[in-house]
């Protein structure tokens, strides 16, 4: 089942349960999902990858409007956008800590290290086979400076 089934699944869930919060975050996360597919020259459906990048994005906005909703005194209004952050989190993969990704590292520049002396130049390579096994559940830069401390 894909991400995007799951999230119509558990839409239809919490609106029978009288969810509100679950409901109206599941009602607005798929219509996001529906124009950005609608959006563009070639409309095209949206791979499980891709859900989970605009997830990633609507915990983001949720974060950011909750800190000025605090920062203005509107206590009320951030608590609802945290408990909604907190929710659409529950749909993306967990994070990896730094031992873990450091792991995925060390695994992918022993295989590449098996074939040849590992050089600045194998960095591009490198950070392609290890961008596919951490997805987006690790900062990119940390990644790309461990790599980099195996390389060089």
């Amino acid at each position: 089942m894909s991400l995007k089934d799951r999230l119509r699944e558990d839409s239809i869930v919490h609106l029978k349960a009288g969810n509100e919060l679950e409901k109206t975050t599941l009602r607005n996360i798929l219509s996001a999902i529906g124009t950005k597919e609608k959006s563009g020259k070639n409309p095209s459906e949206l791979n499980d990858q891709d859900v989970e990048n605009l997830l990633r994005k609507e915990v983001g906005n949720r974060e950011e409007t909750a800190a000025l909703a605090a920062k203005d005194g509107r206590a009320d209004l951030a608590e609802r956008e945290l408990a909604e952050a907190a929710f659409i989190s529950t749909y993306l993969p967990k994070m990896l800590d730094e031992a873990e990704a450091q792991g995925i590292v060390d695994k992918v520049m022993a295989e590449l290290a098996a074939d040849h002396e590992l050089t600045m130049k194998d960095m591009g390579q490198a950070m392609k086979l290890v961008g596919a096994e951490i997805a987006g559940r690790f900062d990119g830069k940390a990644v790309s400076q461990m790599v980099r401390a195996k390389l060089g």
